[in-house]
């Protein structure tokens, strides 16, 4: 299992650390080339509008689209949560638009509103989950084929959607890699998604 962890901008160094942990090859991704051969991607957190800038400056954003539209798997933290969305709800930027629902960047505030908090995450199984919030995301509103994961304050913070996963907040900043490992068996079980 080779992941790609999108290098840009942005926590790209602790996904690929807490993908070793969960005991999957990674590799940094800066250009169309090195998404060759992979079997799944991670989109990190970060500044949603400097990596999608990058992203088109490099020409990655159209190889990444064509390549999730055609199943491979991908999972968006907190910035990489906008990156996949169909919409976000001020500004323009730069989206992949492959996920159908609809963000509100910075919606729990700035960086000095950040916080950490435990989250009710029943597909990782009883134990609550500690999510890392920094300038977080939240999902305004998800499409029927949206399933919501978790929530928290009454705003959905992680969601799947056929191969795409999503959280709001940075697991690859904690030492549980229940996450990690759930987005490496979803990679394989989409393998060969070609």
């Amino acid at each position: 299992m080779l992941i790609g962890v999108l290098a840009l901008q942005g926590a790209f160094r602790e996904h690929r650390r807490a993908l070793a942990k969960a005991g999957a090859a990674a590799r940094e991704v800066r250009l169309p080339a090195e998404l060759e051969g992979l079997d799944a991607l991670v989109i990190p957190g970060g500044e949603s509008t400097t990596i999608g800038k990058l992203m088109v400056s490099y020409h990655l954003l159209e190889s990444v689209r064509e390549l999730a539209a055609a199943g491979l798997p991908v999972f968006g933290t907190c910035a990489g949560l906008v990156m996949l969305a169909r919409e976000v709800v001020e500004g323009e930027q730069p989206l992949l638009g492959l996920m159908d629902i609809r963000v509100r960047r910075n919606a729990f505030g700035r960086q000095v509103r950040s916080f950490e908090a435990d989250l009710d995450l029943p597909l990782l199984g009883k134990e609550p989950f500690h999510g890392v919030f920094i300038r977080a995301p939240w999902i305004e509103s998800a499409g029927p084929g949206v399933e919501v994961l978790a929530e928290y304050q009454g705003h959905a913070v992680a969601a799947r959607q056929d191969n795409l996963l999503v959280t709001a907040f940075h697991p690859e900043l904690t030492e549980d890699l229940r996450l990690h490992r759930q987005f490496i068996g979803m990679a394989a079980s989409l393998t060969p998604w070609r």
